[in-house]
């Protein structure tokens, strides 16, 4: 591959003195290669608002967030999940995420992370009234596969204390959930 980017290269610059030309040349033997062939990438968005409300607290959902790697080889994989989650104290709820390598049935090691908790345990009645956020975390993992791979994002809600009054995780003019990748090697 490399004889034939060197040969591709000195025809080139061959060619371009030839007619008066310039040749401004890559930096390295990489650098050709990646201008060759870029290497594949990609992102895609939350189709939808995933509402966490009707599920039992801890049950995993699937976002319909995924990506797919279009070949074998290694991947950065880089999220951004906007969550909303709300309750009335005493309150202990948070929301977890995850990578599923939908192809293979496997949970990525590693992947799960808290997208978003609210904690108060103040005894209502007390003025704590009702409390809420709306965060975006990432979550960053590198994956080796052997063949296209389907990536999806799942998440759970979890009631420790109390429950929730709304867990979501969504996209609107002020914020998306996104889900990139880049293959490294």
């Amino acid at each position: 591959m490399h004889a034939l980017i060197r040969a591709a290269a000195l025809t080139a610059t061959a060619a371009a003195l030839a007619i008066g030309g310039t040749v401004t040349a890559p930096a390295s033997t990489a650098a050709a290669v990646a201008q060759l062939h870029p290497m594949p990438s990609g992102i895609s968005y939350l189709p939808a608002r995933v509402n966490l409300q009707p599920t039992a607290s801890g049950t995993w959902v699937d976002t319909r967030l995924a990506v797919t790697l279009p070949e074998a080889g290694t991947y950065s994989l880089d999220l951004n999940v906007r969550t909303r989650l709300s309750g009335v104290p005493p309150v202990n709820t948070y929301i977890v995420g995850r990578l599923r390598n939908a192809t293979a049935n496997t949970v990525l090691p590693r992947s799960a992370r808290i997208l978003n908790q609210i904690a108060d345990h103040t005894r209502a009645g007390n003025g704590a009234g009702h409390i809420g956020q709306n965060t975006t975390s990432p979550i960053s993992e590198r994956i080796t596969v052997d063949e296209p791979t389907r990536i999806v994002l799942e998440v759970r809600r979890i009631n420790s204390l109390g429950h929730s009054t709304a867990a979501d995780v969504w996209n609107d003019g002020n914020g998306l959930t996104s889900f990139r990748f880049t293959k490294t090697a």
